[in-house]
């Protein structure tokens, strides 16, 4: 039988991965090696093993198979060979709502707790709405895109001409379905760039001044630095990562995006960098702090199967570190904008709160940015001020 096929491919990809890469980089090199599948083989067993991971913890003590279905029957409006043989009774039910289906999930198998989904949900911050945050782990998020200033419409009326779905929000950003190809429909990327809504959202918290000097001293690939310079293209900028090869990645996305003058350093912010940074003071410091990552798994739901809870206070001691060390350079009455995409609150508001206690800073604003309401990823951000 095909469905045994299936299952059999699932399980190989299962039984081969370890949680230690990413899920999507896996599979790309998995698929490469077993070039014995077909493009239809490869598109079930991707569809299979994200379905499962979705699924978290719950259910745990099942037969890994039944689970599988349960997860797929979950996250998917279209039938599968492993849903028909093994929930026969619920695969006329796949176009419900996603809380509907939880129910009847919960009807079949009394032993299903929507919070195993999401095991960690005792450490999290305060204000996330627990149902809903659960709920939203069997809807594959969108992809969103922030649009260069009056290119909305013309993006969408091109998306809309080659067949995808584009939803505009507000003036500067589009929601596409996960895995458009966008580079296949828009050949000029200096007219957008992907970013998520939720990170898009935290600009707001920026408030940059013409000719402010703007550390990004977490840059990564420069998402928060091309935001920032969107808003203000005066702003003078210096970017800094530990890793070297997220700079060069950080150099092609400006030179897209039209940035040419900035100052770029590898740093290490857990050490001390007084010798190359004594002579600098800023008007404000983006920390885009290295976190868990919690409020991205919605794309990354593999982390929902293999993250050890340990590592929320391995996160938020590094996060206290490296802010310990970059607050010094920060003027008198300028901000400090930090940011998390994590959902913990030893991650968020507690470290908000050790900075408050230990440095001269006052709160001028916080929030959770709720993105799983949205198909969108869920962050953290705080304003702060120094005071002296």
């Amino acid at each position: 039988m095909k469905v045994e096929h299936q299952i059999r491919a699932f399980d190989q990809i299962f039984n081969s991965y370890d949680g230690m890469s990413p899920l999507h980089r896996f599979l790309f090199a998995y698929f490469k090696r077993n070039k014995q599948m077909g493009s239809s083989d490869r598109r079930w067993a991707s569809r299979y093993i994200y379905s499962f991971f979705r699924l978290g913890k719950a259910l745990i003590a099942e037969e890994r198979t039944l689970r599988l279905a349960i997860a797929d029957f979950l996250c998917n409006q279209s039938s599968s060979l492993v849903i028909e043989a093994y929930l026969p009774a619920l695969k006329d039910n796949l176009n419900l709502q996603v809380q509907e289906k939880i129910k009847l999930i919960q009807g079949a198998y009394p032993e299903f707790k929507l919070s195993d989904v999401f095991s960690f949900h005792e450490a999290l911050s305060e204000s996330i709405v627990k149902q809903e945050f659960f709920e939203s782990f069997f809807t594959q998020p969108d992809l969103f895109i922030r649009t260069a200033k009056g290119q909305q419409d013309y993006i969408a009326t091109k998306l809309d001409s080659e067949g995808i779905v584009a939803e505009k929000i507000g003036t500067h950003t589009i929601a596409v379905p996960n895995g458009t190809k966008l580079d296949k429909v828009l050949t000029d990327d200096s007219l957008y760039e992907v970013q998520d809504l939720s990170s898009q959202q935290t600009g707001t918290f920026f408030l940059p001044q013409p000719w402010d000097q703007w550390w990004d001293c977490c840059a990564a690939s420069g998402g928060k630095s091309l935001l920032l310079h969107d808003i203000e293209p005066k702003v003078e900028l210096l970017v800094s990562d530990v890793r070297e090869n997220s700079l060069n990645n950080l150099d092609e996305r400006f030179r897209a995006a039209g940035l040419k003058k900035y100052q770029k350093k590898v740093l290490d912010l857990l050490q001390n960098n007084d010798q190359i940074l004594h002579h600098y003071e800023f008007d404000g410091i983006i920390l885009d702090a290295p976190c868990s990552g919690s409020g991205t798994w919605g794309r990354t739901p593999e982390m929902l199967y293999y993250f050890e809870e340990h590592r929320i206070g391995y996160f938020s001691k590094l996060q206290k570190a490296i802010a310990t060390n970059i607050v010094k350079y920060l003027k008198a009455d300028k901000p400090l904008i930090y940011i998390t995409c994590s959902v913990f609150k030893e991650e968020n508001e507690d470290v908000i709160d050790y900075l408050l206690k230990n440095f001269p800073l006052k709160l001028e604003k916080m929030e959770l940015i709720k993105g799983y309401n949205h198909k969108a990823d869920t962050m953290f951000v705080a304003r702060l001020i120094k005071t002296a």
